[in-house]
Formats: C-alpha cells, structure tokens, sequence
C-alpha cells in the first residue's frame, strides 16, 4: 500500500519491569533504531515489590533519546507511537499526576491476606465473570485494599490510579488517558462492554473518575506535548496510540492474531495465550483484551519461568554476578545432552513463586520429589525445564477445553526462546511444535503494529501483524518417542502432584509466615 510519509516510521515503548525499551520500526518490522535504560525493583520488606514511578519516565527518556540519537531525519518520518506496559502495576497520583507514593507492582504479595475478606465483599464469581480474572494477589483490587487499610492519608489524597502506560501517557500528552489493554490487567475492567467495573470500584470506595480514561486498542488518545518533545528529542504533535499490555503485546508481535496458534513468552514469567473472538472465562486461564481490537487472549501465567532458572543458578550454583551466570547457564544447558529424559527419576513443580491458573493459590510453593544419591545440579537444572514444560501442557489443556479448539503450535521469544534444548523439551512434553518469533523485542514490535495501524499506515492490525511479524526459519517439532515417555511422567505424577499437596503446602507455608514475623 502507498505511505503518505516516505519511509514511514513508528516508535514501540516496551516498559517492562526490568527495563524500558524504545524500538524504532519500520512498516516491515525491521528494527531501524533502538535503545534501552534498566529498571529498579525495590523489595522494602519481604514479598514487596514497588518501583518508583518516576523512574519509568526517566528510562522511557533516556530509552527514547538513546534510539533516536544521532539519526538525521528519523523523528520527522515517525509517525505515531504506543506503549506496551508491564501489567497490573500501578500507582497513585495527585490532580497533577505526580506519585504519592511508589508504585506496586504486580508480582508484590502484601494483599494476600485481604482477599478472603475481598471475596466476601464481592461475588466472586460475578467478578471473574466481569473481568475475566479470578480474585488473585497481582491484581490491584487487594493492593488499594491495602492502601486503604495502611496508607489511608495516601488513599485519601489519590486523585488518580494509573497504570504503567497511563502514567507515561500522561508525562508524554498531559492527558489521563489509556488503552482497554492497559486497563484490563488491574482487575478493576468490565471486559464484556470495556468500561471500569462500577461494582468493583464501589467495593473499594474509589470512583471511576480516579481511573484514567479509556480508549479502544490502537485509537490515537492524544499527541506529544511540546515539554514531553523537549525532554524525550519527539517531535511535537507526534501522535499517540492506545496500547495493550506486554504479554499481549508481545502476542501480536509474534504474529499471533488468529486461532491455532498460542504465543509463548520464557521470561521472567512464562505467559501464553491464545486468540479468541468472542469473550470467554474460565478458571483455566485469565482473559485479556486481545492485541486486535474487540477480540480476547486467553492467557495462562507461570509466575516461576526463568525466575525459577535464576534462582538456580544464584542459589544453588552459587553465581556471583551476571558473566559468572552467562558461563554457568550454557554450561548447564550443554549438559541437557547427557542427562536422561526425566532427569532419572527427579521431577519439580515450578510454583516458586505461588499459583496462578489454575489453582489461583497465593500459598503454592514450589516441589521437587525423586531424589536419590545420584542426582547432581545437572539433574536439577533439566527437572527445572522439563517442570515448567510440564506445568505449560496443564496450561495449555486447560485452555482447548475451554475454547473448543487446539493451540496447534507455539510461537515463542523471550530469554528462554533462545536455549534450542529448552524449545526441543517443551515441544516434546507438550506434543505441540514450537517455532520462535523473529524479533528480539517481541512486546516492542507489538506496540510498534498498534502505531503503525493507529498512525493510519495500515487499514488493519491483522494487516500490519502479517506485514511487520514473521517466524525463524527453524522449527521444534516433537519426537514421537519421546513424547510418548512424557506422556507417562505427566499423565501418571506430574499433573496429581500439586493436587495431591496443596493443603499440606498452605499450612507449611502460613507456618513459616507466622515463624518469620515472630
């Protein structure tokens, strides 16, 4: 199609939890420019995790300068942006939008204990109808719960909750705006009609009109500011387009826009989802605003993906610093080859950081059983993958059931994406192919798909998706043997395990709760 623009260009913000990421794109997906700033987690007392808002604008700048730094001509021909946000976190402001207080993010668990009480308040199951999310601790209903149990000068001042890409959005345009999948992450989102869920918000005793604003995926919600021009090197008046969350972003970045196919990002969390049309809950899974507009991705979290491999590699292999974990990880990796199949008898379920889908068990704790005397960190390394492999088939069972339709093939990206060993056992265990996404910056690309439709390059998402995505030349397909010695492992001790301990695992773990706060 023709471009108004000459060698167009589009902008995607990939703010994580890590870091911020500014990918400049053009209309074929090839990364023109791109620069990135890390990120702080703050942890000021055990099982907390808060950021400091600001610093999401200053690595947005510094991310954004550092991209477009040096390159003559290129602000003028970018022709729109969005954000891709990490989901859930979010923070209090005051009229002017400054932070009350740091932001909470989404893997901190200090509300676990208020959701009993939250469920009696609310109909637990007309919420998860309404939002497409079974009560849990990510969620930002028990944070302001908190807050207004904990901090009730912070919770009297809030004029505004705003999500990552709210809060951006508001540095970068002066307006309180944000996406439908920027929204939908908190919990606080009526999915069947796209507005904020009155019920929910009356339960905590906060209005409507201290959310920000919320606009279709891809429409244009406002233009750079000539401050926000001044401080990021933008060009004012550059417009900017409603997004969607990371995970789902990182979906449409991997071309995921139709049914068969599930995304599958081995971060730090290893998310999945698949495409719906039409909007559908269940305990399986938690559903989200889809990257194309007015559609759904049924998407399946394991809070313990590469967490639990660094976990590993800092507290069992003992890695002092980053270089020292490089070396250890693709050792440890090459030795995939020498250790059998279900790492003689050792098997571990990756809960270390508590259950999502579909327990919804905010005192899950990880399991490892089959020791013996033979078994070496070698070992241990392969039960790792081969258990999140295990726990991404219960996933992704749970969702076919419930959507009537097989997620025929994964497409992946993250960090783990990279370790073909890793793509080999998952597609093994799950009997499914896994091929991998072309661009590093899958979540980056996606926000770039939504520019690149909301700036008007494209008449469609899907028309952008299929213009600016592709799929590596390699496949994983499953070896029928193998698969079938899974099958076993799976069938017979994996998929009964969790089950078969979860009450004695909730007990052991508000006795070491009790034991720690003595």
């Amino acid at each position: 199609m023709g471009f108004e623009t000459p060698f167009p260009l589009v902008l995607g913000i990939d703010a994580s939890t890590t870091a911020c990421k500014a990918v400049v794109w053009d209309v074929a997906g090839r990364a023109v420019a791109e620069g990135r700033a890390p990120l702080q987690l703050l942890t000021p007392r055990p099982l907390w995790h808060e950021q400091r808002a600001e610093d999401w604008w200053i690595a947005s700048v510094t991310a954004v300068q550092s991209a477009i730094r040096g390159s003559s001509g290129l602000v003028d021909r970018i022709v729109a942006l969005c954000i891709a946000p990490q989901r859930e976190t979010f923070v209090p402001v005051d009229v002017n939008g400054v932070p009350l207080r740091n932001a909470i993010v989404w893997m901190d668990e200090r509300a676990r204990d208020l959701l009993p009480e939250i469920a009696a308040d609310l109909d637990e199951t007309a919420f998860h109808q309404s939002t497409g999310k079974p009560l849990s601790g990510n969620l930002a209903v028990g944070k302001i719960r908190w807050l207004a149990r904990h901090e009730p000068d912070v919770f009297a001042r809030t004029e505004r909750y705003l999500d990552v890409a709210g809060f951006l959005v508001h540095r970068l345009t002066g307006l309180f705006r944000t996406g439908w999948g920027c929204a939908d992450p908190l919990g606080l989102f009526d999915l069947r009609d796209n507005t904020w869920a009155g019920r929910v918000l009356d339960t905590l005793c906060i209005r409507p009109d201290q959310l920000p604003e919320v606009h279709r995926t891809g429409a244009v919600i406002g233009e750079v500011s000539q401050a926000a021009a001044q401080a990021t090197g933008l060009r004012p008046g550059t417009p900017v387009v409603a997004g969607v969350g990371d995970g789902q972003a990182g979906g449409l970045g991997a071309g995921v826009t139709g049914p068969g196919a599930a995304y599958l990002n081995l971060g730090t969390a290893v998310v999945s989802g698949a495409h719906a049309d039409a909007y559908l809950a269940d305990r399986a899974f938690r559903t989200m605003t889809g990257g194309v507009p007015r559609t759904y991705s049924l998407e399946t979290v394991l809070l313990g993906g590469t967490y639990t491999v660094d976990w590993f590699l800092d507290r069992i292999a003992g890695c002092a610093d980053a270089a020292e974990r490089a070396t250890a990880l693709a050792r440890y990796d090459a030795a995939l080859d020498t250790i059998p199949l279900g790492a003689e008898g050792l098997l571990l379920v990756p809960y270390l950081n508590s259950a999502m889908n579909p327990y919804w068990d905010a005192g899950a704790s990880g399991i490892t059983v089959g020791w013996r005397g033979i078994h070496t960190l070698e070992h241990l390394y392969r039960a790792i993958l081969e258990g999140i492999a295990f726990e991404q088939r219960l996933h992704t069972e749970g969702v076919e059931a419930a959507l009537g339709q097989p997620v025929e093939h994964y497409v992946a990206m993250g960090g783990g994406a990279r370790s073909d060993r890793w793509c080999r056992i998952i597609a093994d265990v799950t009997g499914r192919p896994v091929a991998r996404a072309v661009a590093p910056e899958a979540a980056a690309l996606g926000a770039g798909i939504l520019a690149a439709y909301g700036g008007g390059l494209y008449s469609s998402v899907q028309d952008a998706a299929a213009a600016m995505t592709g799929l590596g030349p390699r496949v994983f397909g499953p070896d029928r043997g193998r698969h079938e010695q899974y099958d076993l492992l799976y069938d017979e001790v994996y998929r009964g395990l969790f089950p078969a301990l979860q009450d004695a695992l909730g007990r052991l773990t508000t006795l070491a709760e009790v034991k720690t706060a003595v």
